[in-house]
């Protein structure tokens, strides 16, 4: 590997590290629903219908944004241009906010523009990333990427919950880390070199191998893959991109994975800044909800990159699906405790807080998992199409429009019904993307193994040939 080409990969790290909370933009929403309820004193039907706009818009710029991702040279300028609009966005959610949502409209409007900026940032990262390590470097540069994004925001929601518990009842403050992390954001990612970038393989276009468009075609049993085109190809068109069975099977297990899992953290962080009786130590815990599935996820990351090249996308994609029911199951159970706790007047012991905060290690897995797994399985899908970043906007569009219908779900059924009983419908629902996972969805990916024997059997091939040849 050249200098050059080692300076860049360290750079991708540290761009993903800083780009931690800023990447979909989940992770400052999730703050700002916490800020918003116990500061702001909204209710939770009104923090859902912001959830709802953000990731409404989400969705209908995904797909766009990775159409222009795949159609522009000019990535590191559209990711850096995106970084610094939703910060700017974030700060002034945070400075304009007013008491029971007496501005929830303005409020409304600057979650639709917000959405519509973050839509940029996954395909613009993974994108320049594709383009700088090849079709063959993925699985080790976004398992790399991941691990330092989860890292970066585990740094940055630990010091934005510290100014917010010595700063209560004005812990506005707190937003004050999303410019500091967008400045490195932007620092790093202009010290990436634009020749670096290979924009035909940064779009899928050309591999730096053909083995894993063929893997894929044997693995899915499936002979009109839309991957199979030969490399420098013009790029596949949309419309017979999206004829795909594979595609369209994961899209909807994407959208359903979120529907079931994206409103459990919120929950979870309300839960805490709603339910003590000091809610600066509730806010607190808020932010350490976010911290402590942070970290579990640079693990999970870790075994992803290090671990599905032998295994298989299926198997680690399996587990990470099925821990979100348990999650759900075990979170059901502690809230009816805590419930009954308060019910007889009593005070919730502080180790019922901490059992229910540790269920968020589940939720490293889960989401770890998932945010590594399904770049490479959208990776491995688009090979050869020249339609990656729009391949990962249809795949990211799908997890916007589920998250938002989740976000609303659940706070409508927290509201109405209470939490303990949504933690159940919610444990019910996600069931059916990991069964769906199971039984529908092919290994997209043969394991390293497997590619051996195939290079050991081309090497064969060739050596027979030559020897017909010499004879």
């Amino acid at each position: 590997m050249s200098s050059t080409n080692r300076s860049a990969k360290s750079l991708l790290g540290l761009v993903a590290l800083f780009l931690g909370e800023l990447r979909d933009g989940l992770t400052m929403i999730n703050m700002q629903s916490a800020f918003l309820i116990s500061s702001k004193l909204y209710s939770e039907k009104q923090v859902g219908v912001m959830f709802f706009v953000f990731g409404m818009s989400q969705f209908l710029f995904q797909t766009p944004a990775g159409y222009i991702m795949d159609s522009s040279d000019r990535k590191v300028a559209l990711l850096a241009g995106a970084a610094l609009t939703t910060t700017a966005l974030t700060v002034l959610t945070a400075i304009t906010a007013k008491e029971y949502g007496e501005n929830i409209v303005w409020m409304v409007f600057l979650k639709i523009i917000q959405g519509g900026v973050t839509a940029l940032i996954p395909p613009g990262l993974n994108s320049i990333t594709q383009g700088i390590v090849g079709s063959t470097g993925m699985t080790h540069q976004v398992a790399d990427n991941e691990m330092k994004n989860h890292l970066g925001t585990a740094i940055i929601v630990l010091s934005g919950s510290l100014i917010a518990f010595y700063t209560y009842p004005n812990i506005g403050l707190l937003f004050i880390v999303s410019p500091i992390a967008c400045a490195g954001v932007i620092f790093f990612l202009m010290r990436i070199n634009p020749d670096d970038i290979d924009h035909d393989a940064a779009r899928g276009l050309k591999s730096d191998t053909d083995a894993n468009a063929t893997d894929y075609q044997l693995a899915s049993d499936s002979k009109e893959h839309v991957s199979a085109a030969p490399e420098d190809s013009t790029p596949t068109s949309p419309l017979e991109l999206l004829k795909d069975k594979t595609l369209l099977i994961f899209t909807v297990i994407c959208f359903l994975f979120h529907l079931s899992n994206g409103t459990v953290l919120p929950l979870v962080m309300q839960t805490f800044a709603v339910g003590m009786d000091h809610p600066r130590g509730g806010f607190l815990l808020s932010g350490m909800c976010i911290i402590v599935a942070q970290i579990f996820m640079v693990g999970s990351a870790k075994v992803c990159g290090d671990y599905s090249g032998r295994w298989g996308r299926k198997k680690l994609f399996l587990i990470g699906m099925f821990s979100v029911p348990l999650r759900c199951l075990i979170l059901y159970s502690l809230v009816g405790l805590k419930n009954s706790i308060e019910a007889a007047g009593n005070d919730v012991p502080l180790a019922l807080e901490i059992i229910i905060l540790s269920t968020q290690i589940l939720d490293g897995v889960g989401a770890g998992v998932f945010g590594t797994m399904y770049i490479l399985v959208t990776s491995d899908i688009a090979a050869g199409t020249g339609r990656f970043s729009l391949t990962l906007g249809v795949t990211s569009a799908a997890m916007s429009i589920g998250g938002t219908v989740s976000g609303y779900l659940g706070q409508a059924l927290a509201q109405d019904l209470g939490y303990q009983t949504a933690f159940m419908m919610l444990c019910i629902l996600s069931l059916v993307p990991a069964l769906a996972y199971t039984f529908l969805m092919p290994e997209t990916c043969v394991m390293e193994n497997e590619v051996k024997n195939v290079e050991v059997s081309n090497m064969e091939s060739i050596a027979q040939n030559e020897e017909r040849q010499v004879v």
